[in-house]
């Protein structure tokens, strides 16, 4: 049996660009609102809906931390819409992506995000699950409610395995 091992590198806008949009207020310019007492960073990323009756939700996640290095086999994708997520807090959290191949998921890449980076995944981005470590984190979550089927879910045969940089640790 082969080992499919991948390393985790650091998140970018650039690198994740095939993948959705790195969600992180570095580099935005914040607008003043509430007389001067809050700053808005506004448009960090668009959730896309599609289909009849559908809308945009927010919702909450509390996620318990997995096991590194990470060992998976599932990834999922969702056809009608975005779907983003938002830490809570500054801990880093593990990214898995597909590059599609024909309506399956190509070779997995795995991220990992800097404190206070979320994600916006494309619609139809295959992707991991939400993946924290280390220590259990809340997210808010943004993606597609309404009918239709909006979940595809795909087995790869053999497993793959994601290690950290050694300067995550």
């Amino acid at each position: 049996m082969t080992r499919r091992t991948l390393t985790a590198r650091q998140l970018t806008a650039e690198a994740f660009a095939p993948f959705g949009t790195v969600i992180d207020k570095a580099g935005a310019l914040p607008r003043p609102m509430n007389a001067g007492k809050a700053r808005r960073f506004h448009d960090l990323a668009t959730v896309q809906v599609s289909g009849a009756a559908a809308d945009a939700v927010v919702g909450l996640v509390e996620a318990e931390p997995y096991d590194l290095p990470l060992t998976f086999r599932l990834v999922e994708r969702h056809p009608l819409g975005s779907q983003a997520f938002i830490p809570l807090s500054a801990a880093p959290f593990l990214v898995v992506t597909c590059p599609d191949a024909g309506d399956r998921p190509g070779d997995p890449q795995a991220f990992v995000t800097e404190p206070w980076q979320g994600v916006c995944y494309a619609p139809g981005t295959w992707h991991g699950v939400l993946t924290p470590f280390g220590q259990p984190q809340d997210f808010v979550v943004v993606d597609r409610g309404g009918p239709g089927a909006n979940l595809e879910e795909y087995l790869f045969d053999e497993a793959w395995t994601v290690t950290l940089p050694a300067s995550v640790g």
